[in-house]
């Protein structure tokens, strides 16, 4: 049975940083992309950033490319995402998922395994 946990969510003032980290189980971590999603009150799940297999190619959003930094360790199951300059815009619940293979994709549809997320709270 693959499980994600996510955690590291939190309060945290305009311009600050958090790091949200998803640990996963039940399922050969290096061999999948990985993504994270947000998904902010009355609003659709979005796409934030992702990464293929080995870490060797990444890819993120507009609005968040050169703010926040997505990045995994296989030995440790985990995956990381690093936040800085948080706006309140960012607020929301972050989403980790698993691809159904190697490499990652924008669309949740492409994801068969998630997290139970983990809040994001940015107040200005």
């Amino acid at each position: 049975q693959v499980q994600l946990v996510e955690s590291g969510g939190g309060l945290v003032q305009a311009g600050g940083s958090l790091s949200v980290s998803c640990v996963a189980s039940g399922r050969t971590f290096s061999r999948f992309g990985m993504g994270w999603f947000r998904q902010a009150p009355g609003k659709e799940r979005e796409f934030v950033a992702a990464i293929n297999y080995n870490g060797g190619s990444t890819l993120h959003t507009r609005s968040v490319k050169g703010r926040f930094a997505i990045s995994r360790d296989n030995a440790k199951n985990t995956v990381y995402l690093q936040m800085n300059r948080l706006q309140p815009e960012d607020t929301a619940v972050y989403y980790c998922a698993t691809s159904r293979g190697t490499w990652y994709s924008q669309e949740p549809r492409d994801y068969d395994y998630w997290g139970q997320g983990t809040q994001v709270t940015v107040s200005s």
